[in-house]
């Protein structure tokens, strides 16, 4: 696997907002400023809660296929590299790992085989579609920690992605987390979330190191930031933290980021969080107005 110099673009965007020149103009300026050589696109698919069995990755919160298409393109065309990251996410703002039913059958509970049934449906529609792209690496949902021990429902989601696709697959479990996924086997190339505190980067990777070791897969982060506030090189996982702006905490942290990715080669890389479509759809992750932004290219360009 080639190293990954990548950036998650308009992550999770609703219809339309990846149609027309907008968006592609904002790839361009994407590309032009950091030189990243991989763009990520997430398209979505909603629940209810946690605790829904249905998910809706066709309607207004969703990425129409023909706009996705339309900005891969685009991305190609620019000489991108293009991984699709298909996601689920909940409308109550409970985060998707939390995502989780009883073990066993209950009557009037909600239960696993319907949620699998639609999460395959939504996984293996992305794939057929990614397929038609020439996307070169799919990435089979993020940070779904409460479901990773269903093992032989991911290894049958596997194994129906890849009989409509026929690129690599990968999956992106949550940091902390890369030990616990009981079928890293069945996927191409491993990954992860690297939101990491600053001071224990390095040691998280070197324990990293021996599962990917083990399992003789590529790996990189397919997410990895912090935010431009004052504390999250601390937590940089956590997206709820309140402060004072602090634009040098998320430089130091992504100089941190990169020191220790230099001298790990075994780590093909990484695609941070993230870049935004436009100052409507900003958030504190982003760095396209902060210095992170010339430590970013410093880096990629080295």
């Amino acid at each position: 696997m080639q190293p990954v110099h990548g950036i998650n673009f308009a992550p999770f965007s609703p219809r339309g907002a990846l149609a027309g020149e907008a968006a592609r103009a904002e790839l361009r300026r994407m590309r032009e400023l950091t030189g990243a050589d991989t763009v990520i696109f997430c398209p979505a698919a909603v629940q209810a809660t946690p605790f829904s069995e249905k998910m809706d990755f066709t309607g207004a919160h969703t990425t129409a296929d023909e706009e996705l298409l339309s900005i891969t393109r685009a991305a190609k065309d620019l000489g991108l590299r293009v991984f699709w990251k298909p996601t689920v996410n909940c409308l109550d703002g409970t985060w998707r790992a939390r995502i989780s039913f009883f073990d066993h059958d209950v009557p009037c509970e909600s239960k696993w085989g319907p949620w699998f049934a639609g999460y395959t449906a939504f996984q293996t529609h992305f794939a057929a579609l990614a397929r038609q792209a020439g996307i070169e690496l799919l990435i089979l949902g993020c940070e779904m920690t409460q479901t990773e021990h269903r093992e032989a429902e991911w290894r049958a989601l596997i194994a129906s992605v890849r009989s409509v696709y026929d690129g690599a697959i990968a999956y992106n479990c949550d940091k902390y987390g890369e030990e616990y996924v009981p079928w890293w086997d069945a996927v191409d190339v491993m990954a992860s979330s690297g939101y990491y505190p600053v001071g224990s980067i390095g040691q998280n990777l070197d324990r990293i190191e021996q599962v990917v070791r083990r399992m003789n897969k590529p790996f990189f982060f397919a997410e990895a930031g912090c935010m431009r506030v004052q504390g999250s090189a601390q937590v940089p996982n956590d997206w709820t933290l309140q402060g004072a702006r602090d634009d040098e905490e998320q430089n130091r942290w992504y100089q941190a980021l990169f020191a220790a990715l230099a001298t790990r080669p075994w780590l093909r890389g990484a695609a941070l969080w993230d870049w935004p479509l436009d100052a409507a759809h900003d958030s504190s992750y982003s760095f396209c107005h902060a210095p992170a932004l010339a430590t970013i290219r410093d880096a990629w360009q080295r």
